[in-house]
């Protein structure tokens, strides 16, 4: 879908202006969040794409304002309370108990064997293979005109808007992966053939505003694009 969570090649958002050396967390409570992802994940919240689409449905000025993890927290909570995981009652009033009572004991440590950490701490450096082999033909190969179909998809893709309607050449082909536009919207895995595609700056910004000899490459899946007709 269309949304605020696409801002690349977005004009009228001001420069950027990234902090030299940025720590990994700006606060303590970020560390925690973060675990919140493989612990959700193992329980059956949400799949990698569906976890990306919770965080794409929070209210816009609510995106563009809150701190990165705090995208995190929502969709762990969204998903949780959709599938009937977490009480929101329950939730609300945890949140409103330590809010008045910063200093109070959190609850005791229901992983006395170390199970739940040794499983983080296994995820996080190898992630969440989405390399999938059904034996599917690829439709194209390396060195081939491709044009990215220029629709607005429903609900979660990671088509992004800047490159549709665009035609670029094959770079890589990387073989059958989890298909997002089905995976992020409980629409099963659908494994779909994956292309790096390098597109010329002046193909997606123009000739004017583009800077010379550049190019951006990009990774799609298969139904995003079609032959280049020229």
């Amino acid at each position: 879908m269309n949304g605020i969570h696409d801002l690349g090649g977005r004009d009228g958002i001001g420069a950027i202006n990234p902090t030299e050396s940025e720590p990994v967390w700006k606060a303590e409570w970020e560390k925690h969040a973060h675990t919140f992802f493989p612990l959700a994940f193992r329980a059956g919240f949400f799949g990698v794409d569906s976890f990306r689409f919770g965080m794409e449905q929070m209210d816009p000025v609510e995106y563009l304002t809150s701190p990165y993890y705090e995208h995190w927290l929502h969709s762990v909570t969204h998903h949780g309370v959709r599938k009937g995981l977490l009480d929101p009652e329950e939730i609300e009033k945890r949140t409103q108990y330590y809010l008045e009572h910063p200093d109070a004991p959190l609850p005791e440590d229901k992983d006395p064997e170390g199970e739940l950490v040794a499983f983080i701490e296994a995820v996080i450096p190898a992630g969440a293979p989405a390399g999938r082999d059904t034996g599917k033909v690829a439709k194209f190969a390396v060195g081939d005109r491709v044009t990215v179909v220029a629709d607005a998809p429903h609900g979660h893709t990671r088509k992004a808007n800047y490159i549709r309607g665009k035609t670029g050449v094959v770079e890589l082909a990387h073989g059958e992966m989890i298909y997002p536009d089905t995976a992020g919207n409980d629409l099963g895995e659908a494994p779909e053939h994956v292309y790096t595609v390098r597109f010329t700056n002046a193909e997606l910004w123009g000739a004017e505003a583009a800077e010379p000899n550049g190019s951006v490459t990009f990774d799609v899946w298969e139904p995003y694009i079609v032959p280049a007709s020229e």
